[in-house]
């Protein structure tokens, strides 16, 4: 007992020397276990070969027996062993990375069945991470997952080669990101990145989304745990609220109406841009009641074969009601601003006549 405290003090390069029969086999990711050739190889070099990596609680080899192999065949009783702490998931790993880096090479079997397993018991480790513990290609082990993870939970994460957490989806934070932009148009975007922990590019996405008039969810994108979330034409027009609107992209061809919509966007953009609008609670209230209404030519017609025929009358009437209720706003805009341009009527003297200029 006093001895193994004072080995959990030593450096962790620190080597021991343990009877090969107090060992067990390696979990090892060889499909065809020890090479008898490469074990006589190694006899012929053994006293420059590299401590046998053993896992502490278990006294499993992780890396080395092949070099086990070779003492045993020179008749040695011990072999020199670095202890290695950790799980058992964690040492299966090391022994893979172990044997790609030095010895004899893993077969490209060999990696895959380890990049199987690996992917079994940490579902939540991105290809590239696999790929960096296998020596495989990120796509390669991207085509293992689906037979390796069918049985475990979905999750919506991945752990990548750097440690660190990366959520597979979205959803939420895309929406939140929207409604920011819809409550505080004038919020830059990076200030919406650090309330939404998304990426500057993911950001600039959502405001050109909802600048065309689109979800600020891509369509088709389902999320990884829970339902799926509405697709594009499955959201009701207006339900998440553009923020202040960028320029949109030129494209050389355009179909029918979209000339027209990309020049009500460009009005708007540029309304949005009024300092009188802008720098104003009012103003800004008015803004996101806008951007809120707002609708071009492509974004109705994505959403008319959402509707079932026995709807369209009733959905027509209402948007002629609402077209109609557009119409009398713009009548009464217009009718301000013929008041607020029109020149007042000069007062009038005791004698009826104008005053002199």
């Amino acid at each position: 007992m006093e001895s193994n405290d004072r080995s959990l003090t030593l450096p962790a390069n620190f080597t021991h020397q343990v009877r090969i029969e107090a060992l067990l086999p390696a979990d090892s990711p060889r499909l065809n276990g020890v090479d008898e050739e490469h074990v006589r190889r190694l006899s012929d070099i053994y006293g420059s070969l590299p401590p046998v990596l053993v896992h502490r609680t278990s006294m499993r080899v992780v890396d080395g027996m092949h070099r086990v192999a070779a003492a045993a065949s020179m008749g040695l009783a011990s072999v020199e062993v670095q202890y290695f702490d950790g799980a058992d998931e964690e040492a299966f790993l090391r022994s893979v990375t172990a044997n790609i880096a030095h010895g004899l090479p893993l077969s490209v079997t060999d990696r895959k069945a380890a990049a199987e397993r690996i992917l079994r018991s940490r579902p939540e480790l991105s290809d590239r991470s696999v790929a960096t513990y296998t020596g495989l290609d990120a796509k390669t082990v991207a085509a293992i997952r689906p037979r390796s993870t069918a049985d475990s939970p979905r999750s919506n994460i991945r752990i990548g080669a750097d440690g660190r957490i990366h959520p597979l989806d979205r959803t939420a934070e895309r929406l939140r990101a929207a409604e920011l932009m819809a409550r505080r148009p004038d919020l830059p975007l990076r200030a919406i990145v650090q309330e939404t922990g998304l990426s500057l590019g993911t950001a600039h996405d959502v405001r050109r989304r909802l600048l065309r008039g689109e979800a600020p969810v891509p369509q088709g994108r389902r999320p990884v745990t829970g339902p799926r979330p509405p697709a594009q034409e499955d959201a009701p027009e207006g339900s998440v609220a553009p923020a202040v609107p960028l320029p949109v992209p030129r494209t050389t061809t355009a179909p029918s109406g979209s000339n027209r919509s990309r020049g009500s966007l460009e009005t708007l953009r540029r309304l949005a841009g009024d300092p009188s609008l802008r720098h104003s609670d009012s103003g800004r209230q008015f803004l996101r009641w806008l951007h809120t209404h707002y609708m071009v030519d492509e974004a109705w017609r994505r959403q008319a074969d959402a509707v079932p025929a026995h709807c369209t009358d009733t959905v027509a009437e209402l948007a002629l009601q609402c077209s109609q209720a557009w119409k009398r706003f713009a009548e009464d805009l217009g009718r301000r601003r013929l008041t607020d341009t029109t020149p007042a009527p000069f007062p009038q003297t005791a004698s009826g006549s104008r005053p002199a200029a």
